[in-house]
């Protein structure tokens, strides 16, 4: 047999867990996978699990978090700050629409009952003129629709997470003295249950 040995990118990303020494490369490696579009994360976790991989702690979690939404290591850290806290438990990369059906945008986090979006830009995918515009673009389209957006760096989730928190509690606290947003539908991801292996 000649060629380049090759298979589907979810089978090599559970390949690549199951071999992972350092469990800190198992989260941004799947969650990689899903973000670039290779696969679902529903068909990621029936890899896994067909893999019987999510006996392991560290797969699970990276798992879990894909299922929920969440698309990258920036995320799952926001994700994990809100965890430990009060705050009502936000969408991941819900998809924003408006009344008429049309795209608006899909923020990182967004809370539908308060009309509250979460944005963590990183320069990495924003750093270009082009790549910035339309991040303010996709802002501008939703403050129009009445959202309130907050923006941070990975790394202001991750050095100083407490002036994020302090942030959204204050937006968040909002939503009691303004109705929320009328203009803008969230779908939401459809959560898939965790089979315990």
């Amino acid at each position: 047999m000649s060629g380049i040995p090759s298979t589907r990118p979810v089978r090599a990303a559970a390949d690549f867990a199951a071999r992972a020494q350092d469990p800190d490369h198992i989260r941004p490696t799947l969650a990689h996978v899903v973000q670039a579009g290779w696969c679902h994360p529903q068909d990621l976790h029936a890899e896994l699990r067909a893999a019987r991989l999510l006996t392991r702690p560290a797969i699970r979690a990276a798992a879990a978090e894909l299922l929920a939404g969440v698309r990258s290591v920036a995320e799952a850290r926001a994700r994990d700050t809100l965890t430990a806290t009060d705050l009502p438990t936000p969408l991941w990369n819900a998809r924003l629409h408006t009344p008429d059906g049309a795209f608006l945008a899909s923020p990182d986090a967004y809370w539908p009952d308060e009309g509250v979006a979460l944005e963590i830009d990183s320069a990495e995918y924003h750093y270009t003129r082009d790549a910035w515009h339309a991040t303010l673009r996709r802002r501008l389209r939703l403050e129009s629709h009445g959202i309130l957006v907050i923006s941070a760096t990975p790394s202001m989730v991750r050095d100083t997470p407490e002036e994020v928190l302090a942030a959204l509690r204050t937006l968040l606290s909002l939503a009691t003295t303004r109705p929320a947003p009328p203009t803008a539908r969230a779908r939401g991801h459809q959560q898939l249950p965790l089979f315990r292996c």
